[in-house]
C-alpha cells in the first residue's frame, strides 16, 4: 500500500506544481484540449496502476495474469495512459517541442509490451493467448 500512497501523492504533486506554474496564464483552446487529454488519462493511469497491484514490476516478470478493470480491454494501459498525458500536459504547457519525447517513447514502450508478451506467454500460455485475442494493445 505505501507505492500505491506515494505514486498518488507524486501525481498529486505533479499537478498541483503545474496548476501552480499556470497561474495566472491564458487557457487557451491548447491548453483545454491538453487538460482534457492529461487529466483524465492520470486518473486511469492511476486506477491502472491499483489494479495490477503486487503484479507492477519494472522488468517483465510473470507473478499473475491481471485481466480485470482496465485490463479487461487494454493490456498496456499504463503505457497507453502514460503516453496521452506527455501529449496533454505538452499541449498545457505549449511546448510541442517535447513531444519528440514521443520518438523514442513509444517504440521503446512497443519493445516492452513485446517484451512482456513473451514472459507472460511462456508463463500463462493459452490463457495468456486467449486473453490478447480478447484486448487491445
Amino acid at each position: 500500500m505505501k507505492l500505491n500512497l506515494f505514486t498518488l501523492m507524486l501525481l498529486v504533486l505533479a499537478v498541483v506544481a503545474a496548476a501552480l506554474r499556470l497561474r495566472g496564464e491564458t487557457w487557451d483552446a491548447w491548453r483545454v484540449v491538453g487538460l482534457c487529454l492529461a487529466a483524465p488519462a492520470l486518473v486511469l493511469l492511476v486506477i491502472a496502476r491499483l489494479q495490477l497491484g503486487r503484479a507492477f514490476s519494472v522488468h517483465a516478470k510473470a507473478t499473475t495474469l491481471v485481466t480485470t478493470g482496465l485490463y479487461a480491454r487494454i493490456r498496456n494501459p499504463i503505457y497507453v495512459f502514460g503516453t496521452l498525458i506527455l501529449i496533454g500536459a505538452a499541449l498545457v504547457v505549449h511546448k510541442p517541442r517535447a513531444l519528440w519525447i514521443l520518438v523514442p517513447l513509444v517504440p521503446f514502450q512497443w519493445w516492452r509490451s513485446r517484451n512482456e508478451e513473451r514472459v507472460l506467454a511462456q508463463a500463462f500460455g493459452d490463457e495468456y493467448l486467449r486473453y490478447k485475442r480478447k484486448t487491445w494493445f
